[in-house]
């Protein structure tokens, strides 16, 4: 059996064993060698190694090439409706030929996986904004974390941002509402985090400059820039210094008030960056959710 492809302009530049493994599934590395060295994998007729970069128009041939694994690996899609795409689209800060930066909302993943189905990248897939290529992911944001979040329009600003965020060269902005009266008004958080990768125990260094914008013996509204991008940074630093994020299920602390802290209050307000020369500055408005309760807890920021 022979299974032809023509590579679009989306993944320009792509190499070849990523593209397998994009189009197949969980492909093993090992599979993707020893089908290239056998030719059951060839290029315009021609037989090319792992490392080889396709262009676009480009045609892929796999010969007798085992398609059970995309079976059993493949996520399924998430397909959203007018309302939901139309929602998503209102949310949108800038709209250039490049990128799109919206104000995301918390509640809604980045990206589908097991245990969340509806995702930014399946929505904005749907949408007229990205009509004759699609949306690609340059960095992180929880789940229930709102504010500024940016998806590009071509794999070549897509490897761009993401440089510019590997490099530390994005600097960002999160405002967060926590438990009690922070001490210090301003300083640096330096940790050795833990986090779990199939059961082994990795420890890495976290540092994130803070400033307390308002507090009382009730809460605080504290800024943060994190320097480095480890997974739940944040939410871990305040927590161990006994002051964990309202709304935060999964590192709280015994004083966490009931009811009012249904929404986590953790906010990308702002994300700077520049591109050749130029700058970039966008700001995410406050979740209505995020106003009220700094009003309930007689917290002031001014926008």
């Amino acid at each position: 059996m022979i299974r032809s492809f023509i590579v679009d302009s989306t993944c320009n530049n792509m190499r070849i064993d990523r593209w397998l493994r994009n189009k197949l599934g969980k492909v093993p590395q090992s599979l993707i060698e020893k089908s290239l060295r056998l030719g059951k994998i060839k290029i315009n007729k021609k037989k090319i190694k792992s490392s080889f970069k396709i262009k676009t128009n480009d045609k892929i041939e796999l010969f007798n090439f085992d398609f059970k694994e995309k079976i059993k690996h493949e996520k399924k899609q998430f397909n959203p409706s007018a309302e939901v795409i139309k929602s998503n689209e209102d949310l949108i800060i800038d709209n250039n030929e490049d990128f799109i930066v919206l104000n995301k909302s918390a509640g809604i993943s980045v990206q589908g996986g097991t245990k969340s189905k509806k995702n930014l990248v399946d929505i904005f897939a749907k949408s007229e904004i990205f009509q004759g290529t699609k949306p690609f992911s340059v960095h992180r944001l929880d789940k229930d974390t709102s504010g500024v979040f940016i998806i590009a329009k071509n794999r070549q600003t897509a490897q761009l941002l993401t440089s510019l965020f590997r490099l530390r060269k994005v600097h960002k902005t999160y405002l967060a509402i926590c438990n009690g009266e922070i001490e210090k008004d301003s300083g640096e958080w330096n940790d050795n985090l833990i986090r779990y990768d199939n059961g082994k125990r990795i420890i890495e260094k976290a540092k994130t400059i803070f400033k307390v914008i308002d507090k009382n013996t009730n809460a605080s509204l504290v800024e943060m820039k994190p320097i480095t991008g480890r997974k739940h940074q944040l939410r871990k630093q305040l927590f161990n210094i006994g002051h964990s994020i309202f709304g935060d299920k999964k590192y709280s602390s015994s004083i966490s008030s009931k009811g009012i802290n249904k929404d986590l209050m953790l906010h990308s307000y702002q994300i700077r960056f520049m591109i050749n020369e130029k700058k970039y500055t966008y700001k995410a408005l406050l979740p209505d959710y995020f106003n009220k309760l700094l009003k309930t807890k007689r917290l002031n920021f001014s926008n």
